[in-house]
C-alpha cells in the first residue's frame, strides 16, 4: 500500500514478508494502467514500512553538430 509519494521517494506498507526479495532495485507501479512507474531503490526497512527513493535516468548527452 502507498502511505507517502514525493518527487524524491515514497513510503510503503506491505503486509507480506519481503524476505528473500532483491530490492536494491526495482520498478514501482504507480497506476493500474501502467503508464506511471517509477524505478525505485530500498531506502529503509522498518517492520512493515518501506522508505524508497525514486532513481533518476541520466541525462543524455547531445550530439554537438559542428557545422562548416
Amino acid at each position: 500500500m502507498l502511505k507517502d509519494v514525493s518527487d524524491a521517494g515514497a513510503k510503503l506498507h506491505v503486509e507480506a514478508s519481503i524476505e528473500g526479495l532483491t530490492l536494491n532495485e526495482f520498478f514501482l507501479l504507480l497506476s493500474s494502467t501502467g503508464l506511471a512507474y517509477r524505478r525505485c531503490q530500498l531506502v529503509r526497512v522498518n517492520g512493515e514500512a518501506l522508505e524508497v527513493s525514486f532513481l533518476r535516468q541520466k541525462a543524455k548527452a547531445k550530439k554537438s553538430s559542428n557545422r562548416a
